[in-house]
């Protein structure tokens, strides 16, 4: 099993970061590579579109929304992996009520492409995706 994560510190208190990245449907308020989410199953299901038509559908499997972070799985995507496990999760930073921490990491079985290259492609996706979060605030 394979491992990556990314952080990132943004100007803005946890609980405005929170209300951008914290609701499982919004990931096209701030993630580019996701064009549509569609909640499906009471909200328990997103069937996310990418720009090029792929679908992507994942599972909410833990939130908590004290903690501000949450849990999910992929059912369904164009990676080459499989039994991947990801949390998004964003942290107050101490000492400074308007900043906050945002960490994104995820595991995951590379199958039909290396190690390597499903390491770089997850860690790309999360960067990409924080650095494209904190222009969004």
């Amino acid at each position: 099993m394979a491992s990556t994560s990314v952080s990132r510190i943004v100007p803005a208190s946890p609980d405005r970061v929170w209300h951008l990245v914290g609701g499982f449907g919004s990931l096209p308020e701030w993630l580019p590579y996701i064009a549509s989410s569609t909640l499906e199953e009471g909200g328990r299901t997103r069937r996310l579109t990418n720009p090029d038509g792929d679908v992507i559908i994942e599972r909410l499997v833990e939130f908590n929304e004290t903690e501000r972070r949450y849990s999910y799985a992929i059912l369904q995507a164009p990676f080459p992996v499989v039994d991947y496990l990801s949390t998004l999760r964003v942290y107050a930073v101490t000492g400074d009520p308007q900043a906050a921490e945002v960490q994104w990491w995820g595991r995951f079985t590379p199958e039909g492409a290396t190690e390597d290259e499903v390491v770089a492609l997850f860690t790309s996706i999360y960067r990409d995706g924080l650095e494209a979060m904190h222009k969004s605030l």
